[in-house]
């Protein structure tokens, strides 16, 4: 296909139609999903259509480098151009590149006053006047968050520009309300021109259209979605994920010693994030990498009570104040991963051995794929129509996901972690 072809398949495209012609210059559109759905990857979708038209973009991104960002442009570019046949892939990402400049921020300090001095610096410098601004990792807490909204869509109407944002909503949300524009954003309502919510829907993300500027009942959308790539899924097409750089996932751990500690070295060796949750009290001969100290309020928000474990898991746990933590802390493990590899046992009543366990049962609850190393078996199962399967060397598919299990870690198993990092990623880069 020639580049005009390949873009009129863009979801963009096909969604302005609902759109009644789409967002519109000096407009804000907002892109809503719970954590690990797929917003980075719809925004940079975005991005592309925009580049593909011959339009200038400036992408923001809060608290990510320019190289993850660039990484993820050249990679769903890559399944894009592979998917259509695209003529002259490489004439192409040259073009597409000259037209698009990425703007990283740490947390805490992007607003409008960073927005008027970035466009300014760039037109002065470059001679770049965006018609496509999109900002990844907007925050929507604080008390002036509309003033801040008035004022970026202000300084983006004078832009003579489109502003996209992403924003994530609740999880105990998700699919629980009509389609509407929902928390965080819900104050802000009166400001957004146009809300879009990505719902994931088995092997799909569906996009449902909430806000259509002052439209009172938005078209219904029929957009369905790839999940780690938010590409168009044709009809027939079953979803395989692309092959994102290593640099795009992160592993949610305990950085415990054993199975979560070779995780953790796996994941910085082949160039992946990390995130360690941990809590005030837990002790040393934990991975520091990308640790994160829960509070008292974040680790009640993983509260379970005794009684439940129990009928769940089918075995009790210690009484401690320090187990109970530990449990808190798993929920936060598991929370905003899109799958669970659990190395350990899988035992016959359904559940994973020891309480690194509760991360497989919190997944199978949640509904996410979990996928356990058996230490005796020396093989892979999934949770498959309420039984542990036989699974053939499986993959981390997801770009956020859980890495756990036993501290009693075998040769076998840590063996099949690193098998697993290499059938994923590749060879490690050091």
């Amino acid at each position: 296909m020639y580049r005009k072809e390949v873009n009129a398949q863009s979801p963009l495209r096909i969604l302005d139609k609902s759109i009644r012609g789409g967002l519109g210059k000096g407009n804000l559109g907002v892109v809503m999903a719970r954590a690990g759905v797929g917003k980075t990857a719809f925004l940079i979708q975005n991005g592309l259509d925009d580049l593909m038209r011959g339009r200038e973009v400036l992408h923001i991104s809060i608290g990510q480098s320019v190289e993850y960002v660039s990484a993820w442009y050249d990679a769903l570019f890559d399944d894009l151009a592979a998917h259509t046949n695209l003529r002259d892939r490489e004439g192409v990402r040259s073009a597409i590149a000259r037209h698009r400049v990425i703007k990283t921020f740490p947390e805490g300090v992007f607003g409008p006053k960073k927005l008027e001095e970035t466009l300014e610096l760039f037109d002065k410098h470059m001679g770049m006047k965006p018609e496509a601004i999109l900002v990844d990792g907007f925050s929507w807490k604080g008390p002036k968050v509309n003033e801040e909204l008035a004022a970026l869509k202000a300084i983006t109407q004078s832009a003579n520009a489109e502003l996209w944002l992403t924003a994530t909503t609740p999880r105990a949300l998700a699919g629980s309300e009509p389609p509407a524009v929902r928390p965080p954003c819900d104050g802000c309502r009166e400001l957004i021109d146009v809300a879009l919510y990505l719902q994931p829907q088995g092997s799909h993300v569906d996009v449902q259209l909430v806000k259509d500027h002052d439209n009172p009942t938005p078209e219904a959308t029929l957009l369905q979605l790839h999940p780690e790539t938010m590409r168009l899924v044709a009809e027939g097409e079953t979803p395989v994920p692309a092959r994102l750089p290593a640099g795009s996932f992160t592993l949610l751990s305990g950085g415990a010693n054993g199975a979560e500690a070779e995780f953790g070295a796996c994941a910085e060796r082949w160039g992946l994030g990390e995130v360690n949750y941990t809590f005030a009290g837990r002790g040393a001969g934990h991975r520091s990498r990308g640790m994160v100290e829960l509070s008292e309020a974040e680790l009640h928000l993983g509260d379970v009570s005794s009684a439940y474990l129990k009928a769940h898991m089918h075995r009790t746990y210690p009484d401690t104040p320090t187990f109970k933590k530990v449990l808190q802390s798993i929920w936060h493990q598991v929370n905003t991963a899109g799958e669970v590899f659990h190395v350990g046992l899988a035992q016959e009543d359904g559940t994973a051995r020891g309480g690194t366990g509760w991360a497989v049962e919190l997944a199978k609850h949640w509904g996410k794929p979990v996928h356990v190393f058996d230490q005796e078996k020396n093989a892979w199962f999934s949770w498959k129509d309420g039984a542990w399967a036989p699974e053939e060397s499986p993959v981390i598919t997801r770009e956020r996901f859980t890495g756990t299990g036993t501290r009693f870690l075998s040769d076998e198993g840590r063996a099949a972690i690193r098998a697993l990092f290499e059938r994923s990623f590749g060879a490690a880069r050091h």
